[in-house]
């Protein structure tokens, strides 16, 4: 199955470089996820690729951070205020990275609603 996430374009660019290697959600999916399209929000606005989830790290927020940092894309300050008062983190580690030769723009498709975190496809 997969799975539709909103990416700001700056944390996908660096997906689709190599320098992001983790992507880190307050969230875990409830089903069985493989793949992952990326939507760039705007203002770009369209699903410019896709990669494989190696695997899920769940963890408390600061260990997270030691496992995953060198390959996180972020800086520690914003990585801190965005599991601000969380217990749990999570990071997907990314494999398998395919760009799109041609993005795609969801909103050919007239219901199409961006997701706030991400939505299953």
């Amino acid at each position: 199955m997969k799975a539709l996430l909103s990416i700001k374009p700056e944390f996908a660019e660096a997906i689709f470089t190599g320098k992001k290697k983790f992507e880190y959600r307050k969230v875990n999916f409830k089903k069985d996820i493989k793949t992952i399209q990326v939507y760039v929000t705007k203002p770009v606005g369209k699903i410019i690729g896709e990669f494989e989830i190696k695997r899920i790290i769940k963890d408390e927020p600061h260990s997270l951070w030691n496992k995953t940092y060198k390959y996180s894309g972020i800086n520690e300050d914003f990585y801190v205020a965005y599991f601000e008062d969380k217990k749990i983190a999570y990071a997907i580690e990314i494999e398998n990275v395919r760009r799109y030769d041609k993005p795609l723009n969801p909103y050919l498709n007239k219901d199409f609603r961006a997701p706030q975190s991400f939505k299953y496809i």
